[in-house]
């Protein structure tokens, strides 16, 4: 299983990504969707509390996440949660957040441009260059 890790940006906030070839799936860390979609002060003790409602309530969708190292603020790698776009797109279900559509809107954008970059490698390029320097997509800068 070949994995690429990335940093996707949503409204210049970081998302941290791993992409799994074996599936052709992105896994994105639920703690920093959790963090966007709330604006919580802390991001894990509300992930913490939402998975634990959600596990009660007999959400499937919690129980079929599953853990995936990924590179924290302190810079290791630590196990942190992870769900696919499916997996996702449920969990913001669960989320009362006026930032839920624009979200759902940026997580396809995500997957339309790794299909993108599967046809077209060059493009792939592209968009490494746009989240290099933090551009909010692919279109500012010149191809």
């Amino acid at each position: 299983m070949i994995k690429e890790t990335a940093i996707k940006l949503f409204e210049q906030i970081q998302v941290r990504t791993v992409w799994n070839d074996d599936e052709e799936k992105w896994y994105f860390s639920i703690v920093d969707i959790v963090a966007i979609l709330t604006e919580s002060v802390d991001a894990n003790a509300y992930w913490r509390k939402l998975k634990q409602r959600l596990k009660e309530e007999g959400n499937e969708t919690v129980t079929n996440c599953h853990a995936l190292k990924m590179k924290a603020a302190d810079g290791k790698m630590r196990l942190t949660d992870v769900a696919d776009n499916e997996q996702l797109l449920r969990l913001i279900q669960s989320i009362p957040s006026k930032k839920a559509e624009p979200f759902k809107q940026w997580l396809a954008r995500v997957g339309s441009e790794r299909i993108d970059e599967i046809e077209d490698p060059e493009k792939g390029n592209n968009n490494a260059k746009c989240q290099a320097i933090g551009a909010k997509n692919s279109k500012e800068i010149g191809k």
